[in-house]
C-alpha cells in the first residue's frame, strides 16, 4: 500500500493552527506555533512491526534502539549528551505502523535537535559492538514484559484476532531472531522502510516557522526521486474468531473480548470511538467500570480499546480479576455489549457522552508532547490536521442509529475472539 497525497494537497497547507510544508524528496514538515519556552519536535516514520519481513520480527523495535549508538560522526555517549546536557530530553518508540523520534527542548536549542534528529535518523551506523550489547537491553525488556500479564495478553490477543499477518506479530521480536541480528541486517531494513516520502518532521513551540524550515532543509538532505518510493502493506486475511485459554502461573485471571474493527479512513471511525468510550473508556462512569468495579467490587481494572490501523482496527475489552469472578465479569461484559445492541441511547444520553469525550479530547491536548507526535501522525497519515473544533463537529454529527449499527457489527457474540490467561 503506498501512502502519498497529491502535490496541490500537501506542497503547502496553511491554517491558523499549523503549517505543512513537503520538500522535494517528499520529505514532509508539519509546524504548529506555541507560546511556550519549550519546543517540542520529532520525526515519525511509516514503518513499525507489521512491514517487517518474516526473518526481520523485532526488527523495527530493534532499530529504534540503535539509532542512538552511533553515527557517521558521533558515538553513542555524543548522542545521549547532545541534548541532556542543555536539559532536554531525547526518546523513541516504535508501533505496528510506526516509529516515532522526539525530543524536548528549550527553545534556543531547537537548530541543535534539529540537526541531531536528522543525524541518528539518516546516518546510523549500527555497528556490530553496539548491537551485541544492546540486544542484551532488549532481551531485559522482553523478560520485563513477560512478567506483566495485564500488558502481554493484548500482544497475544493480536496474534490471534491477526493470525499469520504481520500485524499479529509481537513489537519486541523474540530471542532468537535478536540475537541474529546484524549491521548488514539493520541497514537493509533503514535503506527499504527509512524512505523521505514515507516520513514527517513535527514541531510545536515559539520559534518562527522560516527558521525551523530552514534548518529542516539544511540538515534532512533527502534525493528529490524518493517521493514515490512505495511502501507494500498487505491487508489482513479473513477473520475468524477463536477461544483461546493459556496457562500463567498468574494469581488473578486476565481475560482480553474483542473483534476487528474500523481501520484509520472508515467513516465511522469517529463513532467507534464514542461508543467504546461508552463503554470502557478511562471515566470511571463507563458502564463497564460501572457494572464490574464500582457496583460489585468483582475487579481492579476494566477497560477497553479502540485501535485502528490503516486497513484494519481492532477493539478490545480487558478485564483481570480473581478466577472465581472470572466467569462472572465475563457474563456482565457480554451483558453491558447486548445493551448497546438492543438500546438505541437517548437524546439526553448521548448528548452527555457527547460533552464527555470532547471534554477529554480538549483535556488531553493540553500535553504538547503528546500533542505534538499527533501533529506528526495526522500529517502522516492525512495530509491534515482537524483542530478541536472540527473534532467536536464530527462528534456532534454522530448519531444514535449510528452506535446502534456500529454496536451490532462490532460486539456481535458470534464474531468476538476471547484469550483467557489461568
Amino acid at each position: 500500500m503506498l501512502f502519498h497525497f497529491k502535490d496541490e494537497q500537501i506542497r503547502e497547507v496553511r491554517t491558523m493552527d499549523y503549517q505543512i510544508h513537503t520538500l522535494p524528496g517528499g520529505f514532509r514538515l508539519i509546524y504548529s506555533r506555541a507560546q511556550a519556552s519549550v519546543s517540542y519536535c520529532g520525526v515519525v516514520v511509516n514503518a513499525g512491526s507489521r512491514d517487517e519481513l518474516e526473518n526481520e520480527f523485532g526488527m523495527a523495535h530493534f532499530v529504534e534502539h540503535m539509532l542512538f549508538k552511533g553515527t557517521e560522526k558521533r558515538r553513542s555517549i555524543h548522542i545521549i549528551n547532545r541534548l541532556e546536557h542543555v536539559g532536554g530530553d531525547l526518546n523513541a518508540f516504535t508501533s505496528k505502523e510506526e516509529t516515532v523520534v522526539y525530543a524536548a527542548v528549550l527553545n534556543e536549542y531547537l537548530e541543535r535537535a534539529v540537526e541531531l534528529m536528522a543525524d541518528i535518523v539518516f546516518h546510523s551506523q549500527f555497528p556490530q559492538a553496539e548491537i551485541d550489547k544492546e540486544v542484551e537491553v532488549i532481551l531485559d525488556e522482553i523478560d520485563s514484559y513477560n512478567d506483566t500479564p495485564s500488558e502481554l495478553i493484548y500482544d497475544d490477543f493480536e496474534n490471534i484476532l491477526f493470525s499469520r499477518h504481520a500485524l499479529g506479530h509481537l513489537i519486541l521480536g523474540d530471542a532468537g531472531r535478536l540475537q541474529s541480528f546484524t549491521t548488514a541486517d539493520a541497514q537493509r531494513f533503514v535503506k527499504r522502510q527509512y524512505v523521505p516520502g514515507q516520513m514527517v518532521f513535527f514541531f510545536s513551540g515559539d520559534v518562527p516557522f522560516k527558521k525551523v524550515l530552514r534548518w529542516v532543509e539544511k540538515y534532512f538532505e533527502m534525493p528529490e526521486a524518493s517521493v514515490d518510493a512505495p511502501l507494500f502493506r498487505s491487508a489482513p486475511n479473513d477473520y475468524v474468531p477463536q477461544t483461546c485459554v493459556f496457562e500463567k502461573d498468574t494469581h488473578q485471571t486476565h481475560v482480553a473480548i474483542g473483534n476487528r474493527a474500523y481501520d484509520l479512513y472508515h467513516a465511522d471511525r469517529m463513532g467507534m470511538y464514542l461508543l467504546n468510550n461508552i463503554l470502557g473508556g478511562p471515566g470511571m462512569s463507563s458502564l463497564l467500570n460501572l457494572s464490574l468495579r464500582e457496583k460489585r467490587g468483582l475487579v481492579y481494572t476494566v477497560d477497553s480499546t479502540y485501535q485502528p490501523f490503516t486497513d484494519t482496527g481492532e477493539w478490545c475489552v480487558y478485564f483481570g480479576c480473581d478466577p472465581d469472578h472470572a466467569d462472572k465479569c465475563e457474563e456482565l461484559v457480554y451483558k453491558e455489549l447486548k445493551k448497546l445492541r438492543d438500546n438505541r441511547l437517548s437524546e439526553v444520553v448521548l448528548h452527555k457522552y457527547k460533552l464527555q469525550l470532547m471534554g477529554q479530547m480538549a483535556i488531553a491536548s493540553e500535553n504538547r508532547e503528546n500533542m505534538a507526535i499527533s501533529l506528526g501522525k495526522s500529517c502522516l497519515r492525512y495530509g491534515y490536521v482537524d483542530d478541536l473544533s472540527e473534532v467536536r463537529r464530527k462528534i456532534d454529527a454522530i448519531t444514535a442509529g449510528q452506535l446502534l449499527r456500529i454496536a451490532n457489527e462490532v460486539f456481535v457474540p458470534e464474531q468476538l475472539t476471547v484469550l483467557k490467561y489461568k
